[in-house]
């Protein structure tokens, strides 16, 4: 497994990830995403930040997050200090094809890493009501559940945050 900045020559990559994950999720009742989120632009603008993360096994792309330091505004909603710095993760998507491989987990594992070179002591990350395996895995991880809240952007849906500290 190789995790490393993604560039745009991992776009079409990228997208083929995302068609394999929306209708799964989709399915499960997760309307998170759908034809028009996440997409391209958004993609693109991740890889100019350079904040976009990928994850490689034997040459596919398994997986992918955006790692970024941008916090919604909504997440004082459950009491976080939105002027603390904090790694925030965004986008997390593993291919169907290799679910239950560490792909989440080396993902999740690069944000703290992050977080430790640039000296910031939290870790955040929201996910859809909807989710039931993020939900189980960011407690395994030592994230602690702060409350639901809404998001601006994606009216309709219940979204569920956690913090972890370090």
């Amino acid at each position: 497994m190789t995790i490393r900045q993604a560039t745009t020559a991992d776009l079409p990559a990228l997208m083929n990830l995302i068609r394999h994950v929306v209708p799964l999720m989709r399915k499960d009742g997760n309307f998170q995403w759908d034809e028009h989120y996440p997409n391209q632009t958004v993609f693109a603008d991740d890889i100019a930040k350079g904040q976009l993360w990928v994850t490689y096994v034997d040459g596919l792309l398994a997986g992918v997050a955006a790692l970024t330091e941008d916090q919604e505004p909504e997440y004082a909603q459950v009491g976080f200090d939105l002027n603390q710095r904090a790694i925030v993760t965004h986008r997390l998507a593993v291919d169907p094809a290799f679910r239950g491989r560490g792909v989440a987990l080396a993902l999740l594992a690069q944000a703290e890493q992050l977080a430790h070179e640039r000296g910031i002591r939290f870790l955040r990350i929201d996910t859809n009501s909807q989710n039931q395996v993020t939900q189980k895995l960011f407690p395994k991880l030592g994230y602690r559940y702060a409350g639901a809240i809404t998001l601006s952007f994606r009216p309709g849906l219940r979204f569920l945050a956690y913090e972890k500290q370090i």
